[in-house]
């Protein structure tokens, strides 16, 4: 389909139109002309919003559903319309499913479950097979299926001499292995933060040191072995440290912050909603202040919704029987306008390509329309109402979030909110 975008507000700094509001022509999934009062014709599909304003589509580099396995939780094509409505053009895929996704074959089931849709799925391959942490799954095989990326979702790699195996193999391919920070062994049965929340509540803690060995042990690997390292979801202070620090050093490493680390600490946990049962688990103060340092000078390269759907069967239970994790993708725009503003926000959503291989796609004439629409004014409170995903589970509901997502042109495709 063809699209006229009218009075667009274009934040993209690649771009030369940045900040600047102008009509754009969309043909064939190709800016066609971006100028001052195109004029509509009769193939064309008029787009005229309240304060519209685009971006490069926005990225997010952890995000599970369910399918195969759980579609009880959330489904390919549900969440990919989720994802869609939410502003996201491309996400990458935990391999978190039943059966877990360590080969080929099932890299192409998710590639070929998603085709035709305007979100591009980019699937995350298995480090180990079955994610036990024993064996190296199929990596170059995953590779030429399409995985963009190699990791056993929420668990670490106990075994040092693995993890130095799949960095040293993965560089034959130029292959992106994620590693988990948490030392199993010091983390035990714990399920929150070891602070003083933990003890108030008489809930088993999780040391932030479970999460700085890993850190420093897989970074030490790395400086071992050479190779490109990914540590998803970190929350502590000390791990932003350690990364930095590294960074300066020159070891190719990357990282991410899921946006409830960003923003929520224990002091949620007060009423026992599992909602806030998250893996790694809400932080204190001190580890956002050091967050937001992170993602001010650069060392935080992306910030991700870690978008986890559960059924309420495993939510709405005893906190001890609860399983992990929060919904964030409809919430993921409006909490992060709300904290950081509105360029920050369109920087952490779209720089963390580059990490996985995938190209930025400017808003320029004859670049391919990957675009994402949004008004970044208006307040309100987080609801229930705004879920769209099959599964409820959200730490946001009754935060404050501002601006509104309107949904996304890719694939020569506008999927609307």
């Amino acid at each position: 389909m063809n699209f006229l975008l009218k009075a667009a507000t274009i934040i993209d700094p690649q771009s030369s139109f940045h900040n600047k509001t102008v009509d754009i022509l969309i043909k064939d999934g190709i800016i066609r002309s971006i100028g001052s009062l195109i004029e509509k014709t009769e193939d064309t599909t008029e787009i005229n919003l309240k304060n519209l304003h685009i971006s490069q589509g926005w990225f997010d580099s952890s995000i599970s559903f369910g399918e195969p396995g759980y579609e009880e939780r959330e489904t390919i094509s549900q969440g990919l319309d989720v994802a869609g409505k939410s502003g996201f053009t491309t996400i990458a895929l935990n391999p978190d499913t039943n059966p877990i996704i360590d080969n080929s074959t099932a890299i192409g089931f998710v590639k070929n479950k998603a085709l035709g849709h305007p979100v591009t799925v980019h699937p995350i391959g298995a480090l180990t097979i079955g994610s036990k942490g024993i064996d190296l799954a199929e990596l170059y095989d995953m590779k030429k299926g399409g995985a963009i990326a190699f990791g056993d979702f929420k668990k670490s790699t106990p075994n040092p001499n693995l993890m130095k195996l799949a960095l040293q193999y993965a560089q034959n391919f130029d292959g992106l292995v994620l590693s988990y920070p948490q030392d199993n062994d010091i983390a035990g049965k714990g399920m929150v933060n070891e602070e003083e929340q933990a003890t108030l509540l008489g809930l088993k803690g999780i040391p932030a040191l479970a999460e700085e060995l890993q850190v420093s042990r897989d970074l030490f690997l790395l400086q071992y072995t050479g190779g490109k390292l990914h540590i998803p979801t970190i929350s502590t202070a000390k791990s932003v440290a350690l990364i930095r620090d590294a960074k300066e050093k020159g070891l190719h490493v990357s990282c991410s912050v899921a946006i409830h680390n960003t923003v929520l600490t224990d002091e949620e946990l007060k009423e026992f909603d599992t909602s806030f049962k998250l893996h790694p688990p809400l932080r204190t103060q001190t580890d956002l202040d050091a967050i937001l340092e992170g993602i001010n000078d650069g060392t935080i390269d992306m910030l991700t919704s870690d978008h986890i759907p559960m059924d309420i069967e495993h939510k709405k239970v005893e906190f001890d029987n609860a399983k992990y994790g929060s919904i964030g993708l409809e919430s993921a725009f409006g909490v992060l306008n709300n904290y950081l503003g509105t360029s920050k926000t369109i920087d952490v959503l779209t720089q963390g390509k580059k990490i996985f291989g995938i190209p930025n796609t400017p808003i320029e004439e004859g670049a391919i329309a990957d675009i994402s629409l949004f008004n970044p004014e208006g307040t309100q409170t987080f609801s229930e109402e705004a879920i769209l995903s099959s599964s409820k589970n959200s730490a946001f509901i009754n935060k404050d979030t501002k601006g509104h997502v309107y949904g996304i042109i890719a694939n020569g495709i506008l999927l609307e909110k």
